[in-house]
């Protein structure tokens, strides 16, 4: 789970991104799907509910994060990222340490995504 200042924009960037779909929808929580799946949970930042805030609405939202996916099919994904206008931090490069392909990007409230093949 994850905090984020506008959930509905969040979670059409993840969904176009990971070719995911909407689990739950709204403007305070969301569900990211793929194929059924949960696989990611989006909160406002903003709000508290029964367990108090998920993150300091004060500070820089994504400082310090990196989001890691793993995808059967890393161009098709780098291809709906570049065709939705996602904020491209390193294109697509083998990682040597990993031994994979991998693809970095800045979502909506700046996270670090790592999509890897």
């Amino acid at each position: 789970m994850i905090a984020v200042t506008d959930i509905e924009k969040s979670s059409a960037w993840y969904c176009a991104v990971l070719g995911a779909t909407s689990g739950h929808g709204g403007l305070e929580y969301e569900q990211v799907l793929v194929d059924g799946e949960l696989i990611l949970q989006l909160h406002k930042l903003e709000l508290g509910h029964h367990h108090g805030t998920i993150g300091d609405p004060a500070l820089p939202v994504g400082n310090g994060v990196a989001l890691w996916f793993r995808l059967v099919d890393l161009e098709a994904a780098a291809d709906r990222a570049k065709a939705a206008g996602c904020r491209i931090q390193t294109d697509l490069h083998h990682n040597p340490n990993a031994d994979h392909r991998e693809l970095w990007l800045r979502d909506p409230d700046d996270y670090l995504v790592v999509l890897a093949d």
